[in-house]
């Protein structure tokens, strides 16, 4: 198996791949530490499943755009009884079904997952929160605890930032060089943590995981579209709710979480006072959460 090394080789020659929109046929990384399942959702999408953890409460986690089940474990490691994680359509090993996808589409996904697994209690991080939301909405005493993490969109359509991010992705990806997927992927690090061993294994995470599993291009659709086409609704959910939210985040602009805490009628708002929170915040984010959660 060929071993992928970042930063590049001194040669500066590009390492290909073919992923599987996708896959790559060769210098094919190691696995998830944690074994993950795929299962069958009664909309017909097999998605890929993580569960950790024993006994009641059940929390499903849902994971931001372009990320997934890896990126969002830290959120439910303090988090007590079985912990729920799954990749939404298009990432990771669920499946990528033909069409328009919309929020809507979303939903049946973390409903899915919710139900099959028994889930009382739920997480979203940025996309993950909007389909959150969008499904309280439809039901709004779906859930007895709500996290909302980092909320990207409401009623209107993620920034401009989003969506060029999700593209410059999309596009780093399917030229199959490896360096240039890279050199994107440290963007998403602070540059502080750039050159220190957890931005390293960070960016070795990630790069394992788009270049084995791919990210279908569809997902790009969701930087386009706004979650809720009203916030009223949300008036009915009675559940006790934490968003999270911080300045100086372009993707996940702080007006977005104070406008969903305002339209909930029991949550709490916690604004964090600069951006990158699993970076600069970590050991304090995932107290809050679950001391939230457990309580």
């Amino acid at each position: 198996m060929n071993q992928f090394r970042w930063p590049p080789p001194p040669d500066g020659t590009p390492r290909r791949v073919r992923p599987r929109y996708g896959a790559p046929r060769s210098a094919r990384p190691a696995p998830l530490a944690a074994p993950t399942e795929l299962v069958a959702t009664p909309h017909g999408v097999m998605l890929e499943r993580l569960v950790t953890g024993i006994g009641d409460p059940v929390t499903v986690f849902a994971h931001g755009l372009a990320q997934g089940i890896p990126e969002t474990r830290v959120y439910g490691s303090g988090v007590a009884g079985r912990r729920v994680f799954f990749q939404f359509r298009g990432h990771g090993r669920s499946a990528a079904p033909p069409g328009d996808w919309t929020y809507a589409d979303l939903t049946r996904d973390l409903r899915a997952v919710a139900d099959l697994s028994g889930a009382t209690r739920a997480l979203g991080v940025s996309l993950g929160a909007g389909a959150l939301t969008r499904l309280l909405i439809d039901s709004p005493d779906r859930f007895e605890r709500l996290v909302f993490v980092l909320p990207a969109v409401l009623t209107h359509r993620a920034s401009t930032a989003s969506q060029d991010r999700i593209t410059t992705l999309l596009e780093a990806l399917n030229s199959g060089d490896i360096g240039q997927l890279a050199n994107q992927l440290v963007a998403e690090v602070p540059k502080t943590f750039r050159n220190a061993a957890p931005g390293w294994a960070y960016v070795r995470q990630r790069l394992d995981a788009l270049l084995r599993d791919g990210l279908a291009p569809g997902v790009a659709a969701f930087a386009e579209q706004a979650a809720i086409t009203d916030v009223a609704p949300l008036a009915k959910v009675k559940a006790p709710a934490l968003v999270i939210g911080c300045l100086g985040d372009e993707l996940h602009p702080v007006g977005v979480a104070e406008e969903l805490a305002d339209a909930l009628p029991n949550a709490q708002v916690q604004i964090y006072q600069r951006p990158a929170l699993l970076w600069t915040e970590r050991a304090e984010l995932r107290e809050r959460i679950s001391s939230f959660l457990n309580d």
